[in-house]
């Protein structure tokens, strides 16, 4: 059971910190999608590729104590920082939880806004799709957004940026 747990707490220690829900579900997705071993499923949601298992185990964490979640009021809303805690440390130290060429990723995916790795994490979602209809689902299921065709291919480098980190 703690093995998933351990492998998201790996993800946390390897962030250093995450800020906002919305970016950490997304860093996970990307990762999973990059052939990282996280076991979260994930469906289409509203900012893309959501996983309430992800949530809930996130929620767990914290409640053993093992990761801190920070709210913060951002004017009209709050935004969440997570950082793993002493006591998730020292759990962390008793397992052998090193996961290759994670923490290049991470760090790289921590350093983008999460509406990047949101278009990110939409491009990965369709991945099975041919390029052009995986933009018509973007416009039409990312409207509000307003991508433009330059973020896209922005998004389809990034991906290979990332692969590249994981074949060093």
């Amino acid at each position: 059971m703690l093995k998933d747990h351990t492998k998201l707490m790996s993800a946390f220690l390897a962030s250093g910190e995450i800020t906002g829900r919305k970016k950490l579900q997304k860093m996970i997705y990307i990762a999973k999608k990059l052939s990282f071993p996280f076991q979260e499923k994930f469906q289409f949601h509203f900012y893309g590729p959501y996983s309430e298992e992800l949530t809930l185990r996130v929620e767990e964490l914290c409640n053993m104590g093992f990761i801190s979640e920070l709210k913060e009021k951002k004017g009209g809303y709050y935004q969440y920082r997570y950082t793993v805690t002493e006591e998730g440390q020292g759990f962390l130290n008793m397992y052998e939880t090193d996961i290759p060429f994670l923490k290049d990723c991470l760090e790289a995916m921590n350093e983008q806004p999460s509406r990047f790795l949101e278009l990110v994490s939409t491009v990965l979602y369709f991945d099975n799709l041919p390029r052009e209809e995986v933009e018509e689902k973007i416009f039409t299921l990312k409207s509000k957004q307003k991508y433009t065709v330059e973020e896209i291919d922005t998004a389809y480098e990034y991906i290979e940026l990332l692969k590249e980190k994981i074949v060093q």
